[in-house]
């Protein structure tokens, strides 16, 4: 009951927060706040934001076979959201842009706009619908079913709650219900991890010295090219992840573009970006104190580093304080993260895919219905129940991202123009040849591509507009028509 109890307090001050952010609102306020939004707000909301339960529950387990690595990425990322600030910012800025996407229809064209609408929409739904089940699942485990409520219901009341704190105002809202659920997110890490401090006996700088000394520290790679935790294949991966996935998804863009200036907005990119170093050090750190606190139990630890975290903190092994706050943090995490998706897939559904900005009626329909699609894959998930198809989904998730990669990157990179017509062409065949590529790969070398698969991805998706480009220019000087 205590814990059922948080879970609703915690929604009732999303609540309130909607209702005093919801005053006047109208589709301006539903899409871009008014773009009013204070950037440091908005930085600080974006970390929780870009934290997905899954990441909560995730990345304390990755020391148990990565060890520390994970951390070379996150120093990518600065890269990352500087080039989003420095570069990708501006331009959207001065074309006064409601979706990222209208950005290629006025490079390139129509049929270019609605497909890079299209890859957006499918990659969002079904990543965001997937970290959204595996947290209702381990809420479900640990807290839910020993009341017997049913699956369904967990993800109907939670879908439900989402949309009755994001309907009115939309992004205007999640602004500042990310800053809360950001700081729940963070208070629950910070007072978990000192919990695990205490139960080792430990104080604060012996604890910190016990880490740095730990086998599980490592950080950086470089003597082995050939592992996926090499230093150079970590940053320019996290680079690029980050461009790709927040400078060119509508998703985490659209908040960005809620600030007053481009000034703010830059602020505001590169602040976040500057924050992952430090909180996922936390989740690392917290993840060696754990492996430090079970070799001291004598438990073993799991073959999964997912169940790494969970076993501690939500069987009950370290108090029912740390059960509250594990709840606290994941669904916080959750919820920043979802709430945003759907907000963002109604935005480009209204304005990118029926070209209806300004319909309030069909914007509010939209999310409504945004909200069922997304509760049937979340079910549908729950049916399929395979760990593998799971893993697929993520990995495809992984190839729509590289299109919208190679798209942005030639608009922005080259003058050229392209043939409009071949641009979808172009970027369905560019993921399945990488498909191709890595399952030959694999079978005769045994290397198998990781995050550098989305660079490769975006370089053949820019190839194949570089070379229906030149049909197009042909086409330019009055040979025919291709656009």
């Amino acid at each position: 009951m205590l814990i059922l109890l948080t879970i609703i307090i915690y929604f009732s001050a999303l609540l309130v927060i909607s209702r005093f952010t919801a005053r006047r609102s109208d589709n301006e306020t539903f899409y871009r706040a008014g773009r009013r939004s204070p950037w440091y707000m908005v930085a600080f909301g974006m970390v929780g934001a870009s934290i997905s339960g899954i990441t909560f529950v995730s990345v304390p387990g990755m020391v148990l076979k990565t060890d520390m690595t994970y951390l070379q990425m996150c120093v990518g990322f600065i890269l990352g959201y500087f080039i989003i600030g420095l570069v990708l910012l501006p331009v959207y800025y001065k074309l006064n842009l409601t979706t990222i996407y209208t950005y290629l229809k006025e490079r390139f064209g129509q049929r270019s706009y609605k497909t890079g609408a299209w890859f957006f929409l499918i990659s969002k739904m079904t990543g965001a619908a997937v970290r959204f089940y595996v947290v209702c699942i381990i809420l479900q485990k640990f807290v839910l079913s020993a009341y017997g409520i049913p699956f369904p219901v967990t993800v109907l009341a939670m879908v439900l709650l989402i949309w009755l704190y994001t309907r009115r105002s939309g992004i205007k809202t999640l602004v500042w219900t990310d800053t809360f659920q950001t700081f729940c997110m963070f208070a629950a890490l910070i007072l978990i991890i000192f919990n695990v401090i205490d139960r080792l006996g430990m104080t604060t700088s012996e604890a910190v010295s016990a880490i740095v000394n730990d086998v599980h520290s490592r950080v950086f790679v470089f003597d082995d090219w050939i592992s996926r935790q090499n230093f150079w294949k970590q940053f320019f991966s996290g680079a690029f992840v980050a461009v790709v996935m927040t400078g060119f998804d509508q998703d985490m863009m659209q908040k960005n573009l809620t600030c007053k200036t481009l000034r703010d907005a830059q602020k505001d990119v590169c602040t976040y970006g500057l924050a992952f170093v430090p909180a996922n050090l936390l989740f690392l750190s917290l993840g060696v104190l754990l492996t430090i606190l079970a070799s001291r139990m004598g438990i073993a630890l799991p073959e999964q580093g997912d169940d790494l975290l969970p076993m501690f903190a939500a069987s009950g092994r370290l108090g029912d304080s740390v059960v509250v706050l594990f709840t606290i943090g994941v669904v916080a995490a959750a919820f920043s993260s979802a709430d945003s998706a759907l907000t963002a897939l109604t935005t480009s559904f209204c304005v990118d895919i029926v070209g209806r900005q300004d319909d309030e009626r069909l914007r509010r329909r939209a999310h409504i219905g945004v909200a069922v699609v997304f509760i049937g894959f979340v079910l549908a998930f729950k049916a399929l129940n395979s760990t593998s198809v799971i893993d697929a989904i993520y990995i495809l998730c992984s190839y729509t991202y590289g299109p919208l990669l190679g798209l942005f990157s030639y608009g922005l990179i080259t003058h050229r123009p392209t043939c409009d017509r071949l641009v979808p062409y172009v970027c369905v065949a560019s993921p399945l040849l990488c498909l191709l590529i890595d399952n030959a790969v694999a079978s005769t070398t045994g290397y198998k591509f990781g995050y550098e698969m989305l660079m490769l991805n975006g370089l053949l998706t820019f190839l194949g507009l570089y070379i229906i480009g030149s049909w197009s220019k042909e086409y330019h000087e009055g040979l025919s028509g291709c656009n």
